[in-house]
Formats: structure tokens, sequence, C-alpha cells
């Protein structure tokens, strides 16, 4: 799996004059609420354990086909990964991951094994990074997270499909659903970094009140709507596996519990989307009936160069290779509906 980065640079109380001033790169996984929630809240802990007058220049991380981490990005007095592959550069200082699929290749995970670096933390069995974070800076460096309590919560509830029905993760009532729904879908460029620095210190409700989020939350309420009606017209279910292809619409981000509000009987679930920088088959485990999920689908994925979580995993591929996208993404749905 290769990676894609998109650069926002935002400052928070920083000097630029200020020839001694320590500057933190952080790269986060980009259009996803554990990612930003993960950004937001190292953001918060580094500025009150370490160094409050930091300059930070936020990296979005995209998964994309083909591209490994690009020269120069590692700029920073200290540099940072969060909720995101693994780079073996020495000039990393701090990491933290979750998923199955944490490592590029066999020679990263072996030189992570062996890497002697103290802030490295690879946790698989977390639900979310936020978690990750949250449990390491308290417990190891004493860090108060009880501030962010409600950002920690609902960034494990989020990426952890840990909702207690479909209803309640596809009504998007809660204001962590509705920024969730604008991170992951709103079509400006780098706007998960550019609301980080307010989110370490503010509460939900107030972050989806934010200009820079309230423009956008009404248009992708009513889109997500539109695509509840869009998948009941496409989805095929039989044999305990949802498919859809929605690669002809404006749709890579739509809500990825509908198919199960839509077809509760089914375990699987296997789509296509496409977007300007990549066509994405998602792979998918219904979070409330999981009787007969056996399968690992980060395992499957990784076939294919993708990856993931054992319950959630995609792969991607370049623009240009939908194609090859569709013929994958229907292999896969026919290997889940013989299990």
């Amino acid at each position: 799996m290769a990676l894609f980065l998109l650069a926002f640079k935002t400052v928070r109380g920083a000097d630029k004059t200020n020839p001694k001033m320590k500057k933190v790169r952080l790269c986060f996984h980009d259009r996803c609420f554990d990612g930003t929630a993960s950004a937001a809240l190292f953001y918060r802990f580094y500025r009150e354990k370490f160094d409050m007058g930091a300059e930070f220049e936020f990296t979005g991380m995209t998964h994309r086909a083909a591209q490994p981490w690009e020269g120069g990005i590692f700029d920073g007095d200290e540099n940072v990964i969060v909720d995101f592959k693994y780079s073996s550069s020495p000039k990393v200082t701090w990491w933290f991951d979750h998923h199955q699929s944490a490592f590029l290749t066999p020679a990263d995970a072996e030189q992570f094994r062996w890497q002697t670096r103290e802030h490295m933390f690879y946790q698989p069995d977390y639900k979310s990074c936020t978690k990750l974070i949250a449990t390491v800076a308290k417990e190891k460096f004493g860090f108060d997270t009880a501030p962010l309590a409600e950002l920690i919560h609902w960034g494990d509830i989020i990426d952890g499909a840990q909702y207690p029905t479909p209803q309640a993760a596809v009504e998007l009532t809660d204001p962590a659903t509705q920024l969730a729904l604008v991170i992951e879908a709103a079509p400006e460029n780098g706007l998960p970094a550019k609301i980080i620095p307010d989110l370490a210190y503010r509460p939900l409700k107030d972050m989806v009140a934010q200009p820079l989020v309230a423009k956008h939350l009404g248009p992708l309420l009513e889109r997500h709507r539109r695509s509840i009606e869009i998948l009941r017209q496409r989805i095929e279910a039989h044999d305990g596996v949802i498919f859809f292809d929605v690669s002809d619409l404006d749709l890579e981000g739509y809500n990825k519990f509908i198919p199960y509000l839509l077809h509760p009987e089914c375990v699987y679930s296997v789509s296509v989307s496409a977007s300007a920088v990549r066509a994405k088959v998602s792979l998918g485990t219904n979070p409330w009936n999981q009787a007969t999920a056996n399968q690992n689908l980060a395992s499957l994925a990784e076939k294919y160069g993708g990856g993931g979580h054992a319950r959630v995993s995609a792969i991607s591929f370049d623009p240009g290779s939908l194609t090859q996208a569709r013929e994958v993404a229907r292999d896969l749905a026919a290997i889940l509906r013989r299990k």
C-alpha cells in the first residue's frame, strides 16, 4: 500500500520571526474523524506537556496506489505520524497507529521491531488511534485527558463502529456525527487541517457551529439523505454480502453504515467508489450482525495491496484503474459469498 500526502499549514500561537521556535510536522489520516481527532489530541498534548510555543504544520495523508512517503516531508524538529502508515525514516520522532496493515513492507515491520526510538506506539487491538494516544499521553506522560473526554469518546465510537443501532449511525443527529460527515465528505481540500487547533480546545457542538464547518453541513446532510436512496436502488444483497458500485457518482464519502440499515440480514459489504485521486474498493463487516463474521478483511485487502482492520478495510487504485477496481470488488464479493 502506498501513500499520498496533501499538505496544509496551520499555526497557532507561534511567532515565525523567532529563530529558536520548534517546528512540529504532524502527519495524520486526512478526511477521517479518528485521524483528525488524533491530530487534535496530539496537538494539545504536545503543547501542554512539551512546548506551548511550538509551530505546527499539519499534513493530511490519503491512501493511494503506488506512491511512497515523499522525500522532504519530514522537515520538522519533531516529525509526527498519527493514525497512518509507519515510516522507517529516522527523522520520525513520534508514531501512533492501530491498523493491522500499518506497515508498507515486511522490511518496515522488521525495522520497527528493532528500532529503539521511545515515542513509537503501535497497538492494533485499539478501536481508535484517538484512544491509543489518550492512553499513552495519560499513563506515560501524566497528561490530563479529562478536558478531551468527549473527543476521545466519539473517536472510539466512530472509528470502532460502536453505535448501538444502525439508525444511530445513519441519522447524524449528534454534533460528533455531523462533524465527522464534514471531515470525511466536504469538498474543500485541507479542511481537516484547518480545524485541528480549534478541535483540540472546543466542544464538538461549538465545532459544528464554526463557519468553516457550518457552511458545508447543510449541503452534506442533504447529499447524505439522497445517498440512502441511491444505495437502496444500487445494492445487490444475497448470500450474506452486500455489493454496490457508485464510482460514477460523487459519493466516495458515503456513510458506510447505510448498507447495514438497508440490509441488516447481511454480514459483509463490498463497494466501489471513485474520486479524482483514486478508485477505491471498500470492505466492511456489519457491526450488528457479526455472529458468523469469520473473515479478516484486512488480510483479504492486503492480497491486492490494500489493508486496514480485521472488520473494515480498503484497497486504493490509480484513478485510471477503475475497471480493475471493479473486477477486484466483484471477486471479493464472490469470495465472501462462498464463505
